[in-house]
């Protein structure tokens, strides 16, 4: 999973991606400190892995990981170059979504490129330079296809399908708010439009401000209004989370003794990187399978809804082609019973064929012959 970090130069981008990385990138003051783009992994923690490791007596644990990409600040006109435009869209083009970091604290120290505090015209700005930016791409995208069905007999059912995403944009609306099939979502998802990607919007607010995150005090109007945005956009459908970005950043000078120390003073019960790994794969549709073995525990990311026949290519090409079953137990049942076998004998153990829809922490052996 690719998650590229957006927003308004001076938004606390780099801050945020210093925080969930553990890296030390450039945090400057001043716009377009981030030039090229920045890459950190991210180990997605999971504390199953290490039960399930100490009844397997497993001699290694890998993690599912999320890769964050800091990208260029992006400013009105970037559909145009203007800024760090054109570098920034081809970047945020390979993402799989995006997280949308929204300046909300003040600081004289640190010039906002607008002049002024005001998160929901910083959001609307980068929602249009996006839908600016996914009209060129459909427009030319059509005209693509009409150059290579001139006979006008070809690409019919695509041409309307872009001139119907057209009009959408038009009325400043993002792709991934329409209603479209399934085949209809393969068509546009290899277009790498912009407003079709998910989107995780993060609030960034001063260390002062920081107690109405982790008590459902909603007394900061800015957040306030911007949930309100959010809500008259998409439907409802959006959250914001909100993190002292500058504050996170500062726990990576900190051992493990002092985090945990400073977040129970300021009564945080994680830091940010666990509710935005959780939000992003919520944004994504993504769940975890487990494998286990003496050799290795590890979780493995899907997309919810998977098959049996397809989680089992998510390890090796080989196990899918040559696929039989599928063995899981639950986690849960795993653990009560206290090994595999315990399981086996109780008949807790389930036989699944290629159709099977994988769910959340099953835990998977599978079966397969070549």
């Amino acid at each position: 999973m690719k998650l590229g970090m957006v927003g308004l130069p001076n938004s606390g981008k780099s801050a945020l991606f210093n925080a969930l990385t553990g890296s030390r990138v450039a945090s400057g003051n001043y716009p377009f400190s981030t030039i090229d783009k920045n890459v950190g992994i991210v180990i997605v923690g999971d504390p199953r892995l290490q039960v399930i490791s100490d009844i397997y007596e497993s001699k290694k644990i890998t993690h599912a990981t999320i890769e964050f990409v800091d990208i260029a600040g992006l400013v009105k006109g970037s559909r145009d170059g203007s800024g760090l435009g054109n570098k920034f869209l081809s970047h945020i083009r390979e993402m799989d979504g995006l997280v949308h970091v929204v300046r909300c604290f003040e600081d004289e120290n640190i010039p906002h490129v607008d002049g002024d505090i005001d998160p929901v015209r910083d959001m609307e700005t980068i929602d249009m330079e996006l839908i600016f930016a996914d009209m060129e791409q459909v427009n030319k995208r059509i005209e693509k296809v009409k150059k290579e069905n001139k006979s006008g007999k070809g690409g019919r059912e695509e041409i309307a399908l872009l001139e119907r995403v057209m009009g959408w944009l038009e009325d400043e609306k993002p792709v991934k708010t329409m209603e479209i099939t399934l085949d209809e979502r393969v068509v546009l998802g290899g277009m790498g439009l912009l407003t079709f990607k998910p989107m995780i919007y993060v609030a960034n607010i001063s260390e002062e401000d920081y107690e109405c995150i982790y008590g459902d005090n909603p007394k900061n109007s800015v957040i306030v209004n911007m949930r309100k945005y959010l809500s008259d956009k998409y439907s409802g459908n959006e959250e914001v989370f909100v993190v002292a970005a500058k504050m996170e950043e500062d726990l990576l000078d900190m051992n493990d003794d002092e985090k945990l120390e400073f977040l129970e003073e300021i009564g945080a019960s994680e830091p940010a990187l666990s509710k935005i790994t959780a939000a992003g794969y919520s944004a994504l549709n993504l769940m975890s399978f487990l494998t286990a073995g003496p050799k290795e525990v590890r979780a493995w990311t899907i997309p919810s809804g998977t098959t049996a026949h397809r989680a089992a290519g998510k390890i090796h090409t080989d196990i899918e082609r040559g696929f039989i079953r599928a063995e899981i137990v639950n986690y849960d049942v795993l653990v009560e019973k206290g090994t595999y076998n315990a399981c086996k004998d109780a008949g807790l153990v389930r036989l699944e064929g290629k159709e099977y829809v994988v769910q959340e922490g099953d835990i998977i052996l599978f079966r397969f012959n070549v």
